[in-house]
């Protein structure tokens, strides 16, 4: 696999600061039951890196000693890591919010019978990966098949409550372009979403998230093999809106990955560039507990340009209508 950082570490990104910590994102490790091209994390069945119970205990510990409202798990699929559950339980109890950055496959996954009731139950919220509603595209980027699962876990989850009007189960759906675009404006698509999905299917959804796709592992890899990575940065750079930088979600999320250590965001954990704290080489989530981080500089380097262009992208999709 290609490394983009080397192409992007001379950086004219403008410095940026943390604001109080709003959310935790804590990835549960990479094993993942599929293999998605744009994915920034390089997931997949053959991965083997899992949080340990050690690490999840301290996660829980950092939610409760710094008042954090919101844990925002991730992977891989996250519920593929033995101590999911006990850590989504956890969190519930403490009256943390809960999203899951779901899959929807996974539902159907050996030994993940119960787990479409047990999310419904905890009252999470799921952030659900589809990124298409048309069965050629889905399959093309994720695996043959997976769009009808998709569709069947998506009738299973409306079935128990989630994104049905009026429900507090929250389902929302995120949408990445298949190639080196900058994705569609969010608003008229989501309309698009949930009008082909209700009319062929009769699933309702709460609101879709449009993410653009960063320069970064196997789709930065891709870019690179296929000579399209200098462009993507130049769309990227040439797209750049400055008051995006009010909402990148690096103000107020720390992102934590499957050994503990913390960053800026996931996709900062992706590059390996830490938070910058105290000196350390790689802080870790024990080093914070107690610990202010507002004000602390971030991490910025040319993928950033990812968060900013257009109307912008985070993990809770575009940043300005």
């Amino acid at each position: 696999m290609h490394a983009t950082l080397p192409l992007m570490e001379a950086s004219d990104f403008p410095a940026i600061r943390r604001r109080r910590t709003e959310t935790l994102q804590v990835n549960l490790g990479y094993k993942c039951n599929q293999s998605c091209l744009h994915c920034h994390v390089n997931a997949g069945p053959t991965r083997t890196e899992l949080m340990s119970q050690e690490t999840i205990l301290e996660v829980i510990a950092c939610l409760q000693s710094a008042g954090i409202k919101t844990l925002d798990v991730t992977g891989g699929a996250p519920e593929l890591n033995p101590h999911f559950r006990n850590l989504v339980t956890a969190a519930r109890n403490l009256g943390v919010r809960v999203i899951d950055r779901c899959n929807l496959t996974i539902l159907f996954e050996p030994g993940q019978e119960t787990l479409a009731q047990f999310l419904a139950d905890s009252e999470v919220e799921i952030t659900a990966s589809l990124p298409c509603y048309l069965e050629d595209n889905v399959d093309r980027q994720r695996g043959k098949g997976v769009f009808g699962t998709s569709i069947r876990a998506l009738q299973l989850l409306n079935s128990l409550g989630y994104g049905q009007p009026g429900s507090a189960l929250k389902l929302n759906l995120v949408y990445n372009p298949q190639g080196p675009v900058l994705p569609p404006e969010q608003q008229q698509l989501q309309r698009d979403y949930q009008e082909r999905l209700r009319d062929s299917y009769g699933i309702v959804f709460n609101e879709l998230y449009v993410i653009t796709n960063m320069p970064i592992q196997r789709f930065g890899s891709t870019l690179i093999s296929k000579g399209q990575f200098e462009p993507y940065m130049n769309l990227l750079k040439n797209a750049y809106q400055t008051a995006n930088l009010e909402s990148v979600m690096c103000r107020s999320l720390l992102s934590v990955d499957w050994q503990g250590h913390v960053y800026d965001c996931d996709f900062n954990q992706m590059l390996e560039l830490p938070l910058a704290w105290k000196n350390r080489r790689r802080p870790h989530l024990r080093d914070l507990i107690g610990a202010d981080i507002e004000h602390n500089p971030i991490v910025v380097k040319d993928h950033c340009y990812g968060c900013t262009a257009g109307q912008g992208s985070s993990c809770g999709g575009a940043l300005v209508d």
